[in-house]
């Protein structure tokens, strides 16, 4: 995979079609957070005269300020990707489609960030807080939290006076499980 500058991305993308890659395939995000403080976009386009050599291209976005050149005006099904990736993640393709595409309108937030906060998984009774046979009473197991639910002290019932927390300390702390118990 060749990984480019945001600035040079619409250029490589020009040159891997002018180099015969002339079928898109996909363009996606992926959130690189604990590993990286950024997102990579990566796109996928293909030489039919090739026997469908593939090539990917992928490049690295500031967390802050997730902005990049729309390349539908050279592939045109990318537009449907780049809307996909803006719902979703929160990055800006300039030039681009800017109209939802899956969410509802009235939707606030990126839900596929790691750093977003799924409220909804902590509205709703989760799988496996039970075994069978147990009642909801039982007092031998603690409550089980699922994937995207951060800690408490981190996120919900954070005291005041503390600073936000960091976008780490959230995904560090929505890893699921047991409930975690509060330090006092």
């Amino acid at each position: 995979m060749n990984e480019v500058a945001p600035e040079g991305w619409l250029a490589a993308v020009e040159k891997l079609k002018a180099d015969g890659f002339g079928y898109f395939d996909w363009l996606g995000c992926v959130d690189e957070i604990g590993r990286l403080d950024c997102f990579r976009v990566v796109l996928v386009v293909r030489n039919l005269a090739q026997g469908a050599a593939a090539r990917a291209l992928s490049c690295l976005l500031p967390r802050d300020d997730p902005r990049i050149d729309t390349v539908s005006g050279v592939f045109a099904g990318a537009a449907w990707h780049e809307r996909e990736a803006a719902e979703l993640f929160g990055v800006e393709f300039i030039g681009g489609e800017r109209r939802r595409l899956l969410l509802n309108p009235d939707f606030e937030g990126t839900p596929l960030r790691k750093d977003e906060v799924l409220a909804a998984r902590t509205g709703m009774n989760w799988p496996g807080a039970k075994e069978p046979g147990e009642s909801d009473f039982s007092p031998s197991r603690r409550r089980l939290v699922p994937p995207g639910v951060p800690d408490a002290a981190v996120w919900g019932d954070r005291d005041e006076s503390l600073a936000p927390p960091e976008p780490t300390e959230v995904v560090e702390s929505a890893a699921g499980g047991r409930s975690r118990r509060r330090r006092m």
